[in-house]
């Protein structure tokens, strides 16, 4: 294989561009750790239990929490029974944000997940496989005297999954359950400034809809949005990089095209990294603080995807295109093993985040895994992306092995070799040569060792790399999912 571009420069030229990259780096590690602030914040919410004895629930009525149009409110669950009001009339309100703030566009997205506080009675128990279903409605407006305007409306189901750790008798009553949290509703932007959720527990023995569910006292939310602060610095650092990413990449496909002979195929691939990079860097995120795109979290996961398998695709075939004994360099197709597992693993986690972030762009509410169904549709995506990650690291692995077992089988062979294949190959210290070209054939020597020096530290530095990705992805989906994982 011809030399790419990247392995013909000089030792002090890759030093220069691997301390300026290094410098960058650090800068960019300084302003997010000392400049921006922490990239998401947690609010707690406690639903504020109101009163609506209208016939015809489902009939648009906001009921408010707080505020001068505030609705009528109840403390407690033992107060609705002298007054005679009924579990279909009680609605859990939640004003997102609290009194006296208001929601930003640069907040970027909206996360909630709930927790139920059940009350352990005797005679109302939490029956095995219990289904909580939740009349849920959602609002929003711009103006505190505005009228809502409806977001969604959906029947949110929700498997309960709780413990009752004292024992149950007649004195432990009221005593409340330890349930897990409920993931509950996802919104991939923050157009709007007062948003309103009303929860309705609808009640109905014949069809066996929320009963044997035990007494559920309270509905607390835990909202997570990106912070403003961090959304700003963010954005700036993309827009930055954008340009200097876009104009070194077109810097590095105009060397090589001005070059005598053909791009290979390592060189296509460096190129078409630098565009996938280009592609995650687009600062597009400008455009959701005026626009209200909901998509936006879903087409960053298809953004990080392109890039991540862009990624995983060069560091095989790097490897590949520098293999000695290799007779089928410079071709695509000849790395179908070693791509093929990668293309698997990427189309699951694309198929998986379709069925969670997709559905989501018109039911908020929806979550994969509040089925069983989903929950194994789900993890058998997750599961296979992981195992396909596995075998693209073992592949590679092996593919290095092979790569440093033929440098020691050339070095083996130097003794036998002329001395001009010798000056090609040559990894230990040179001999003593003939006086006649002694000092040339010295530097050019030297340069060799130099390149492959340069080449071992590369391969040593690329494998590194597809260790820590692999472990990030794996410690990250086992954080972001563990608790959905401990239920299943």
């Amino acid at each position: 294989m011809a030399g790419a571009i990247i392995e013909n420069m000089s030792t002090k030229k890759l030093c220069i561009v691997g301390g300026i990259l290094l410098v960058f780096q650090i800068i960019a590690f300084l302003v997010g750790g000392l400049i921006a602030p922490g990239p998401t914040t947690a609010v707690s919410y406690m639903s504020v239990k109101c009163v609506d004895v209208r016939k015809n629930h489902h009939k648009a009525k906001w009921l408010m929490p707080w505020g001068p149009n505030q609705c009528d409110k109840i403390r407690d669950i033992e107060e609705a029974i002298p007054r005679e009001i009924e579990a279909n009339d009680i609605v859990f309100s939640v004003h997102i944000p609290l009194p006296s703030m208001e929601m930003s566009p640069w907040f970027q997205f909206m996360l909630f997940i709930l927790q139920l506080d059940i009350a352990f009675k005797l005679n109302n128990q939490i029956r095995e496989n219990a289904e909580v279903s939740m009349d849920v409605s959602l609002a929003y407006r711009d103006d505190m005297f505005a009228e809502w305007t409806e977001m969604a409306h959906e029947r949110v189901p929700r498997k309960l999954k709780c413990t009752f750790t004292s024992p149950k008798t007649l004195e432990h009553e009221g005593r409340y359950y330890e349930c897990d949290v409920l993931p509950f509703m996802e919104i991939g932007s923050v157009a709007h400034k007062y948003y309103l959720l009303n929860i309705r527990l609808p009640v109905n023995e014949k069809k066996k809809i929320n009963v044997g569910i035990g007494e559920i006292k309270d509905i607390r939310l835990v909202g997570i949005h990106q912070n403003g602060g961090f959304t700003k610095v963010w954005f700036a650092m993309k827009t930055f990089l954008t340009p200097s990413i876009f104009i070194i990449m077109v810097w590095y496909w105009r060397r090589i095209t001005m070059m005598s002979r053909p791009p290979v195929l390592l060189e296509k691939v460096i190129f078409a990294l630098g565009i996938s990079m280009t592609f995650i860097n687009i600062p597009v995120e400008w455009f959701s603080i005026g626009f209200d795109w909901t998509w936006m979290l879903l087409f960053g996961d298809i953004r990080q995807g392109i890039f991540y398998a862009m990624l995983l695709s060069f560091w095989i075939i790097f490897c590949g295109e520098h293999m000695m004994d290799q007779h089928e360099r410079n071709h695509i197709a000849g790395y179908w093993k070693q791509v093929g597992p990668i293309a698997v693993g990427s189309f699951c986690l694309f198929i998986f985040d379709m069925c969670e972030r997709g559905v989501q762009l018109t039911n908020p509410f929806y979550s994969i895994w509040t089925t069983d169904v989903g929950t194994e549709l789900a993890m058998a995506f997750i599961i296979v992306a992981g195992i396909c990650l596995c075998l693209y690291f073992l592949f590679l692995c092996f593919m290095v092995f092979q790569v440093f077992r033929n440098i020691s089988g050339k070095q083996s062979s130097l003794p036998a070799m002329s001395k001009v294949r010798r000056l090609h190959y040559e990894i230990s210290e040179t001999k003593q040569e003939p006086q006649i070209h002694q000092q040339h054939i010295g530097e050019a020597s030297q340069e060799d060792r130099g390149l492959i020096f340069r080449f071992k530290f590369l391969m040593l530095i690329t494998l590194a790399c597809a260790a820590m990705t692999v472990i990030f992805f794996i410690v990250s989906q086992v954080s972001c999912g563990l608790p959905l994982w401990l239920s299943w």
